[in-house]
């Protein structure tokens, strides 16, 4: 015999239930169309989309705009002064950095969720890119990185389209070699 409150409940996973097939339908969502392995999205070049425009106010002042970087492979990275995984990939983003910046290759943090203060601190020492500050996390549900999946990095290619996205922390290990094979490819004819 059902209750109020069991009728309501059961109302309110079916809802639930509703949404997210709602939520995962979308057939144009980067896990669709292209290859997913350990929580990394990577996209072949004919199946990636253009990136939504990323540009605000950076931390150390002035502003930037991702559309500056056409032509380069843009690497970026939501992090927060308060995430444990965050400081932990830090060396190791900055080493990535280093290595592969000769090849054409850009960094920006872009920090979420964070007061300015805190995230300026968290920087120094740490890494060498700039980052925007995007305290209300915009920019990266623009790009469909939920607030909860930070530590998170995506790289763009050359065309501003978006290649890779990876949800988890990184090591150099597994970032470098994805950044270099990007950065290898060849743009499309009448790009640029």
């Amino acid at each position: 015999m059902f209750t109020r409150r069991t009728l309501a409940v059961t109302l309110a996973a079916v809802a639930a239930t509703a949404g997210l097939v709602g939520c995962s339908s979308d057939d144009d969502s980067p896990e669709r169309r292209c290859a997913t392995n350990g929580g990394i999205v990577e996209c072949a070049p004919e199946q990636r989309s253009a990136a939504p425009k990323i540009a605000g106010d950076l931390l150390a002042g002035g502003r930037y705009d991702v559309a500056q970087a056409r032509g380069q492979v843009v690497v970026l990275n939501f992090w927060g002064s308060w995430c444990a995984p965050c400081r932990a990939e830090a060396d190791d983003l900055e080493a990535t950095h280093q290595a592969t910046k000769a090849a054409g290759v850009s960094f920006l943090g872009i920090n979420v969720q964070d007061s300015k203060d805190k995230a300026i601190a968290f920087e120094q020492g740490r890494v060498s890119y700039p980052s925007l500050f995007d305290p209300a996390s915009r920019l990266a549900l623009a790009l469909d990185i939920p607030p909860n999946t930070i530590p998170a990095t995506v790289v763009l290619d050359r065309e501003g389209r978006v290649a890779t996205v990876i949800r988890a922390a990184v090591k150099q290990d597994g970032l470098q070699p994805i950044v270099e094979r990007i950065a290898a490819e060849q743009p499309a004819s009448g790009s640029r």
